[in-house]
């Protein structure tokens, strides 16, 4: 019952996006990204299966929303990495098949910089982050690129002896390049 009402509550939350357009992900274009640090050597993965519903709107930013999805279950690191990552110990796919990220607000901070505050769940644990986003925009297609730290203990991505912090460090660099279409002119 609690996983049925965090579903329906998500869904709810995602109903805001309707009330202005809503911009379309460019997938082949797009990309999401980490780094990590096994015994201080940086270890790079990607997932591959995410999906984005944003409706934004530069002159608009107080109604202006952005929430993202990642299965878990698409990370890639190598073939003995992916055969680990989907287990309890790490980001307990069967549990937990999507990671959500749920903007609350958004600020402008240059003509091309924004700040995108909100909430990322894993594993059913939820923390507050600050994204920096730099756009560009090239014809139709609008960028949207940044890097963010996240402490995967906070999460408990790698429990039980992959706790230790000497083994795998505790902070991560997810980094995103996301295209969209229909966006107005920054």
């Amino acid at each position: 019952m609690t996983r049925f009402l965090s579903l329906a509550l998500a869904a709810a939350s995602l109903l805001p996006l309707s009330a202005q357009a809503q911009q379309t992900l460019v997938p082949a274009q797009s990309e999401v990204t980490f780094v990590s640090r096994q015994m201080g050597v940086p270890v790079e993965g990607k997932f591959k299966t995410f999906s984005a519903q944003v409706a934004f709107d530069p002159a608009k930013l107080a109604t202006s929303q952005i929430a993202f999805t990642v299965d878990t279950g698409s990370a890639d690191i190598s073939r003995e990495a992916n055969a680990e990552l989907p287990k309890a110990t790490w980001f307990n796919v069967a549990a937990f098949p999507k990671a959500t990220f749920q903007s609350s607000s958004i600020k402008r901070l240059d003509a091309s910089k924004f700040e995108v505050t909100g909430k990322l769940s894993i594993k059913g644990l939820s923390s507050d982050v600050v994204v920096p986003v730099t756009l560009t925009q090239s014809g139709a297609i609008t960028t949207a690129v940044g890097t963010f730290p996240i402490k995967r203990l906070t999460f408990r991505i790698g429990e039980k002896e992959w706790a230790d912090t000497s083994m795998v460090a505790d902070e991560v660099q997810v980094k995103f390049k996301i295209a969209l279409t229909g966006l107005p002119k920054l």
